[in-house]
């Protein structure tokens, strides 16, 4: 029987994008996205392609929606992988660290950290069934780098590099390996206010040329995912054409 993998946010995007790489290979994937018209999209969308996909709509930092999630996932046999893309991106930066809402600092950290273990939290039980479950937690290079006046995304993203070691730490006995994958800047619906300026500072400082779409990705998560990478677990791959390196 095909692998069941849950990808949260994935309603459109990067999300979608590696929803997509994995039931096109034949993997059963939920799209568990919070907005029901991004969920419903992306459900008709691969299954019009053949995919065997079940969108359910999910606030990822809401507890009774995280277990509702696990609830319907077990109903149809339990998850072997989970992907915890979803995230607060859009539109995020322009303040420095002492101008920033505090409101919204703890909005973002509350999505993009707490949102993050919450999901692996409640479906930890059924990714540990078979003794081989995996964890991807999609981070974000500018954790390696210190983006500016971006501090609230920036700490949400390099506590979820940090957890992914722990995470892997607490997993590993039970057959469970975590890693996270960093892109860089890429181009999807979340980073359409992204300054220019920014894009800029990536296309001169990648080792690689052109940009980074959301393709480029999806392969190392799938891969990551896979039994080609069994012995790999508490790492973060970074996926920006060489902009970081570490």
């Amino acid at each position: 029987m095909s692998r069941l993998v849950v990808v949260t946010g994935a309603g459109r995007g990067l999300g979608f994008t590696i929803a997509e790489r994995l039931a096109t290979a034949g993997d059963r994937v939920v799209i568990a996205e919070m907005r029901p018209e991004l969920a419903d999209a992306a459900q008709k969308s691969l299954r019009d392609k053949g995919c065997d996909v079940t969108s359910v709509v999910t606030d990822i930092a809401n507890r009774d929606s995280v277990m509702a999630l696990a609830s319907r996932v077990e109903e149809l046999g339990g998850a072997d992988a989970l992907v915890n893309n979803a995230a607060l991106a859009d539109g995020v930066g322009g303040d420095a660290f002492w101008e920033l809402d505090e409101a919204f600092f703890q909005k973002v950290m509350t999505v993009n950290a707490f949102g993050t273990w919450l999901v692996s939290k409640h479906l930890f039980a059924q990714l540990v069934r078979d003794g081989n479950g995996a964890i991807v937690n999609i981070a974000s290079d500018a954790a390696l780098y210190g983006l500016p006046r971006l501090v609230h995304y920036v700490g949400s993203k390099g506590a979820v590099v940090a957890m992914t070691r722990t995470m892997a730490r607490d997993g590993g006995p039970h057959g469970l390996r975590v890693n996270a994958v960093a892109p860089g800047l890429t181009r999807v619906e979340a980073t359409a206010t992204v300054p220019a300026s920014r894009f800029q500072l990536y296309a001169d400082n990648r080792a690689l040329v052109g940009e980074q779409i959301p393709g480029d990705v999806a392969g190392p998560v799938q891969f990551l995912l896979s039994d080609a990478a069994r012995y790999l677990t508490g790492q973060t791959v970074v996926v920006d054409g060489g902009f970081v390196m570490n």
